[in-house]
């Protein structure tokens, strides 16, 4: 019998992964912990590099958001990330994680964590330049958009879940999502999935005896 944790933050990253794992229902624990934190030194034989996500398969651990979601499609043995739409997946993992979800990443810093956990303004010529890219780059995903329900195969699968990664935060973040009607109808039907919608929901904060702060953010649904 496999046994399977993640540890988690409510950060963009492992809120995907958190989501993901419980969209494929597999039957595991769930610790949510501090890696940067109170619980770094804790954190660092499972991930040198001290961030979460974190997966722990039967006392050996995998980093990185989309390698754990892969080995838990895998497991699961779904549809969520299908062997024959292998590469069209990775296209548009590649694409979030180098273009739409940097651009988007840079509304969530400066406008959530700066002003909740920094001394300082947010940085509005980074914000500027970050504005740009994103309306460049949701011009592209609206149109792809425009032509099908999902990005992949025609149904469901995790490239949705890793484009989307900061759609959930659009609200504080200020994401400039007005005006890109698939864009906000494609996120309402992930925001009928509970796994997506709320994927912290009902877990236990502190799974662990493990030491730290609890920094939740807020999850706001995109908005036209």
């Amino acid at each position: 019998m496999t046994d399977l944790t993640l540890y988690y933050t409510h950060n963009l990253n492992p809120r995907v992964a958190v989501a993901a794992a419980r969209h494929l229902a597999l039957p595991m624990r769930y610790v949510r912990f501090e890696p940067m934190g109170a619980d770094r030194e804790a954190c660092r034989p499972m991930n040198p590099n001290t961030l979460a996500p974190i997966l722990v398969e039967n006392g050996n651990s995998l980093w990185e958001t989309d390698a754990i979601v892969l080995r838990l499609a895998k497991l699961a043995d779904s549809g969520f990330w299908p062997d024959e739409h292998a590469a069209a997946i990775m296209q548009w993992v590649s694409w979030s994680a180098h273009h739409f979800t940097r651009a988007g990443d840079t509304f969530y810093f400066e406008n959530i964590i700066v002003r909740r956990y920094m001394d300082r303004a947010p940085d509005q010529r980074a914000l500027a330049s970050a504005e740009d890219d994103f309306h460049r780059l949701a011009r592209i995903l609206d149109n792809v958009l425009a032509q099908r329900d999902w990005l992949v195969g025609g149904g469901l699968t995790y490239a949705d879940f890793r484009v989307a990664t900061v759609l959930p935060f659009a609200g504080p973040a200020l994401l400039p999502v007005v005006g890109y009607e698939n864009i906000v109808k494609w996120h309402g039907r992930l925001n009928e999935l509970a796994a997506w919608r709320e994927p912290f929901a009902g877990l236990d904060e502190r799974a662990l005896p493990l030491a730290g702060q609890t920094n939740k953010l807020p999850l706001a649904g995109v908005t036209a």
